[in-house]
């Protein structure tokens, strides 16, 4: 293996770099800075306004920094955007998938975009994983949300991606269909070491499935540790009162 490969391999899935922008002269964000290995889960919180969009926005390359960079599996985002981004994933209950297509043409249709290899295979595969099957020739326009957010995320995983965006992936489901999610995600973290930057606005699905947590506020990052051990460093008998 080329020893520029091999670097790459073994770099940070995700190095945000001292990023700020600025909207009408307003810092929406303020020398943010992270780092997620891969396989760890990182959760980005923080209140509405707080700077969490407008950081995984730079970071999906889709608004340039006014200063700062980001490296994606030790890729820089702004000199190598496309062999960058095909490294990335991201799903979030607001980007919805064309309601016009069934499950199965979505993840055809998404998959031939990252020209993937033995494509039917893999799209197969996530149909099962997410059990899928009896909805794969339903159109995504007439899914229930919670059946939507299935296939949003059976989309996100076909790159096999090194990074994942996740925003509020939980927030349209059942219980009972969040856990398993949450527990899916956990097993695709370790099994295939890829990398998770997790925004919720549920501090205990938080503490159950975040290896470390960055708050923000006014665009800065405030604190940031276990989710587990930091309410009690703080003087907190829990994350969402440190939250609050």
């Amino acid at each position: 293996m080329p020893a520029a490969a091999a670097r790459r391999d073994d770099a940070p899935a995700l190095v945000v770099d001292a990023v700020s922008k600025a909207y009408a002269g307003k810092r929406a964000v303020e020398a943010i800075s992270l780092r997620i290995e891969a396989g760890e889960i990182v959760g980005l919180l923080g209140p509405n306004g707080a700077g969490k969009t407008t950081t995984i926005n730079m970071i999906l390359g889709l608004l340039q920094p006014d200063a700062g960079g980001v490296r994606i599996a030790g890729l820089d985002l702004a000199r190598q955007r496309a062999a960058a981004l095909a490294r990335v994933n991201f799903q979030a209950s607001y980007a919805p998938l064309p309601g016009n297509l069934t499950v199965r043409q979505n993840l055809l249709f998404f998959g031939r975009l990252y020209a993937l290899p033995a494509l039917a295979e893999r799209v197969d595969g996530l149909i099962e994983t997410f059990a899928l099957a009896p909805l794969a020739r339903t159109r995504c326009g007439l899914l229930s949300s919670g059946e939507q957010t299935r296939v949003a995320l059976a989309k996100a995983l076909l790159n096999r991606p090194r990074l994942l965006l996740l925003d509020e992936p939980t927030a349209s489901l059942d219980p009972a269909t969040a856990d398993d999610l949450r527990r899916l995600i956990r097993d695709l973290a370790v099994r295939e070491r890829c990398a998770v930057l997790w925004t919720s606005h549920n501090m205990l699905e938080v503490e159950q499935v975040c290896d470390r947590v960055l708050l923000l506020a006014h665009g800065r990052v405030l604190l940031q540790g276990d989710p587990r051990r930091l309410p009690a460093e703080h003087g907190d008998g829990s994350l969402e009162a440190l939250f609050i």
